[in-house]
């Protein structure tokens, strides 16, 4: 299993790459994020590699992190994420935003991707909740407070819940706002919803 190229970038397409290695060029597809990341033509670059062995075929999907690789392998654990809606994902999304979205049950982070639509985000949601906390590196990575349970529909219950709608209306996303309101709520947890509300609006405006 081929885990790294160090090579020659030879040709840099839209959604992946040619690595020249001693003369053998390997076809690996990426994420924007790592294309845009790798260097210019004709230059050499290091790419971590994860292998899929199909029965037609063996791909390559490269990655400028550690972090992206480990998300692209958490991504495919999920039923109906195959390597393909996986980079999708990671084209739009990066690590540390994904996390946030999977912390505050936010289904937008996802849907955006192609090949996502409402019903298998909530699934990669619900799915990834107890994985993340479970792997060196990602736990803790997204801000502070617990995770929130997710309720029927894939929202927070409660006072939480209300507010985090409250400042999706005013045109903020989940990934920005649940850390910011988590924290609040842990300080005051005696505050009302407008109280909480009108704090996360002065943080969220500097």
């Amino acid at each position: 299993m081929i885990g790294q190229l160090t090579g020659l970038v030879s040709q840099v397409e839209q959604d992946r790459c040619l690595v020249d290695v001693n003369g053998v060029g390997y076809v690996v597809s990426a994420s924007t994020h790592t294309l845009a990341a790798l260097a210019r033509p004709p230059e050499v670059a290091r790419v971590l590699i994860e292998t899929v062995v199909r029965e037609d075929a063996i791909q390559l999907f490269g990655f400028s992190t550690p972090e992206e690789r480990n998300w692209f392998c958490l991504l495919t654990t999920v039923q109906g994420v195959g390597a393909r809606v996986a980079l999708a994902i990671l084209s739009v999304s990066q690590p540390q935003a994904l996390l946030q979205a999977v912390n505050a049950g936010d289904k937008q982070a996802f849907t955006q991707a192609a090949g996502v639509g409402p019903k298998l985000a909530l699934r990669i949601i619900t799915e990834l909740r107890s994985k993340v906390a479970k792997m060196p590196g990602l736990a803790g990575a997204g801000g502070t407070g617990a995770m929130a349970p997710l309720a029927e529909g894939g929202g927070e219950a409660g006072l939480q819940a209300d507010v985090l709608m409250a400042l999706e209306g005013l045109g903020f996303r989940r990934a920005e706002t649940w850390p910011v309101v988590s924290r609040l709520m842990a300080d005051t947890p005696d505050a009302t919803l407008d109280q909480i509300l009108r704090q996360a609006l002065q943080e969220l405006a500097r």
